[in-house]
């Protein structure tokens, strides 16, 4: 088991990076998403509503050729749920207060736009810390081929992500520098 602290460092760490590189702008980071995702028309997409310093998905989910989805907490230890969105559909607050509409159909992603607070080489990512997108990811996975994107600035890269068994890898990652296979 991984000590809580060193996630915890990391993550003080990864915020404080996602901050300086959000006051700086996100430059043409939601064009080079939107311009990766074109290859995915069609298929379900899950964004996510951005909070505070998070990078912006809004204009590449905007831009997105087939049904759009975003994240609902259901609970604690829980996987995530996704409600359909559009653009100006009615929101509400949801956990964390994060927005979600306030209707829609459930829709299971084939790709999801992954938000997160740091990332590495290997494809890792430090969330939150709820294991909702692990969970999520896991689930899915069981099920058939999704694509993981985590969409962040590139400041937010770190040496090494920590990890736990538990912790699911991403396939690509999107900057405002580019595109990373991984």
């Amino acid at each position: 088991m991984l000590d809580l602290a060193v996630k915890k460092a990391a993550r003080a760490k990864g915020f404080a990076a996602r901050k300086r590189a959000f006051g700086a702008g996100q430059g043409q980071a939601a064009e080079i998403l939107a311009d990766f995702l074109a290859a995915h028309r069609g298929r379900a997409l899950a964004g996510y509503m951005p909070m505070r310093t998070e990078i912006d998905p809004l204009p590449a989910m905007a831009a997105h050729q087939g049904v759009v989805c975003v994240p609902v907490i259901m609970g604690a230890g829980q996987a995530l749920r996704f409600r359909e969105w559009s653009p100006g559909c009615a929101m509400v607050a949801g956990e964390f207060g994060a927005l979600i509409p306030a209707e829609g159909g459930w829709v299971e992603p084939e790709v999801l736009i992954v938000p997160l607070v740091g990332f590495d080489a290997r494809g890792y990512r430090l969330g939150y810390g709820g294991g909702f997108y692990d969970r999520t990811l896991e689930g899915l996975r069981a099920r058939g081929p999704v694509l993981a994107i985590g969409f962040a600035f590139s400041g937010q890269e770190m040496d090494a992500v920590p990890i736990e068994a538990t912790d699911q890898k991403l396939d690509v990652i999107v900057t405002e520098n580019g595109v990373r296979m991984l």
